[in-house]
């Protein structure tokens, strides 16, 4: 198989993400991976997508650090590929990083991704699919009984009145964003700081006020899901939980600093969550996702580049990145029977 991979930018990348994981357990399995970020790509007058990509000699790789180390050594094969050649694109960049420094390269991955769907290229998650989730509204088309109460406007009376109504509690966050960037919690004895609150997170986009769940004191469950289905592996779950500390001095309340990732339990209550988003994930060819999960709601729905894999791996024993890798090459497998008469959102999810 001929993979690649779409990525914000090759520096910015981690050993420790779940991208890198993937990476290397397929170039492990044999296959030629080949990564690019969303500044790479060119659409040439020979009507077909480009990217400037790398790619590691192949070969067994031990260590995450090693395999990123060698991408981006003098060793890396460097070439301008026409995206034709792959069989298979893995959108791994998340739009929400690039909001204010680069606005331009936001939709970079899902319009050129497109175009390499043309000439029979499976890209995964689908981009048609992507462009409907852009923003954290896309969790308010899930069954109403899997998410909080939620309010999304600019105005902030409205917002003052929602959390008054909630008791005095609330959860604001950005409409558009990533990794909890001001994501701040409202408490009663916080009153003279919501203005502060409010300021900081329209400044960016729409508002999201959630209902303050009280489960959430205790963390979140991250569940990934591979084909509308949860990850699993001899009933171990690729999943993991993240218990949040407050963050140094905020009087805000920054729910998100310091979180630490612990092992995870997980219950029926999550795998019934689960099987409640399945069909509009199905729907929408949204191949790998993360479920944030607290109590029996769904916090979040990440469908760009869930990350966390490494640690349910380290938790659990188990590689849940080759189980992933599998599933990519039956797709290959099936579009080569089917001659590609079978669509890219059918067969991500197949």
């Amino acid at each position: 198989m001929k993979l690649g991979i779409v990525v914000n930018g090759i520096k910015g990348e981690m050993d420790d993400y779940t991208t890198t994981h993937l990476a290397m357990a397929a170039t492990n399995l044999g296959h030629e991976v080949w990564y690019m970020g969303v500044a790479d790509f060119a659409y040439d007058p020979d009507e077909n997508a480009h990217a400037r990509a790398r790619s590691v000699p192949l070969r067994r790789y031990r260590s995450t650090s090693a395999y990123l180390n060698r991408l981006r050594s003098s060793e890396a094969q460097v070439r301008r590929i026409t995206l034709e050649e792959l069989d298979l694109l893995l959108l791994r960049n998340d739009p929400a990083e690039d909001v204010i420094r680069r606005p331009w390269a936001r939709l970079a991955g899902i319009n050129i991704s497109r175009l390499a769907m043309r000439h029979g290229v499976i890209v995964v998650n689908d981009p048609d699919g992507l462009a409907q989730a852009m923003n954290k509204m896309y969790l308010q088309y899930f069954p109403e009984q899997a998410r909080p109460a939620t309010l999304i406007t600019r105005d902030r009376q409205e917002i003052k009145a929602f959390i008054k109504d909630q008791g005095g509690y609330g959860v604001l966050k950005p409409l558009s964003g990533s990794g909890g960037h001001n994501v701040f919690l409202v408490r009663p004895d916080e009153e003279a700081n919501i203005n502060q609150m409010i300021e900081a997170v329209s400044a960016e986009d729409y508002v999201i006020v959630q209902e303050y769940l009280p489960e959430a004191a205790k963390g979140d469950t991250r569940l990934f899901l591979v084909n509308g289905e949860p990850l699993q592996h001899q009933g171990k779950y690729a999943a993991l939980h993240r218990a949040r500390l407050p963050g140094d001095g905020d009087m805000r309340s920054n729910m998100t600093a310091g979180a630490v990732s612990h092992p995870a339990s997980v219950d029926e209550g999550m795998l019934q969550l689960a099987e409640m988003v399945r069909p509009k994930l199905v729907q929408d060819g949204m191949f790998l996702v993360g479920l944030d999960i607290v109590g029996n709601k769904l916090m979040e729905i990440n469908v760009f580049s869930p990350g966390g894999l490494y640690s349910a791996e380290r938790f659990t024993g188990v590689h849940f990145s080759r189980q992933i890798i599998h599933a990519l090459e039956q797709k290959v497998e099936h579009v080569r029977r089917y001659h590609h008469r079978i669509s890219n959102r059918e067969i991500a999810m197949l």
